[in-house]
């Protein structure tokens, strides 16, 4: 499986009083890095498309915990798209310290229209993310 990369470093302000990264830091690296992957399609996680505003809510976050990721740790962030459905995507993320998968997570998240009186919509991905993935 191919998979698109970035990374970070973690923060004092990631980390718990053992100076471990917190285990809530993880799903903000996960969001972070899905929406650079997004931008490096061309996309956002908020933009417009078609005259309204899509968003992409989530239905399903998960994260598996394998080695502690301390203060100062520099982590490679993999991120892959495991399923691509009609209107939702589930991507994939491993963090990598050097050799180590540290953690594994999963994000599931539904293509909306934002705008509309009636609220959220699910909407079929646009083609310019969908023909890319």
């Amino acid at each position: 499986m191919s998979y698109w990369t970035t990374s970070r470093r973690v923060e004092f302000a990631d980390t718990d009083v053992s100076g471990l990264v917190h285990f809530s830091r993880l799903f903000v690296f996960m969001e972070t890095a899905e929406h650079q992957f997004l931008r490096s399609l061309g996309a956002e996680v908020h933009m417009q498309h078609d005259g309204h505003e899509i968003g992409w809510p989530r239905v399903k976050a998960t994260c598996e915990y394998i080695s502690p990721i301390h203060f100062r740790d520099e982590l490679e962030i993999r991120v892959s798209v495991t399923r691509k459905g009609t209107k939702s995507m589930t991507y994939g993320f491993e963090f990598m310290k050097g050799e180590t998968l540290a953690a594994r997570g999963e994000i599931t998240a539904v293509c909306c229209v934002l705008d509309e009186p009636g609220g959220i919509r699910a909407i079929e991905i646009p083609a310019l993310i969908a023909d890319q993935v």
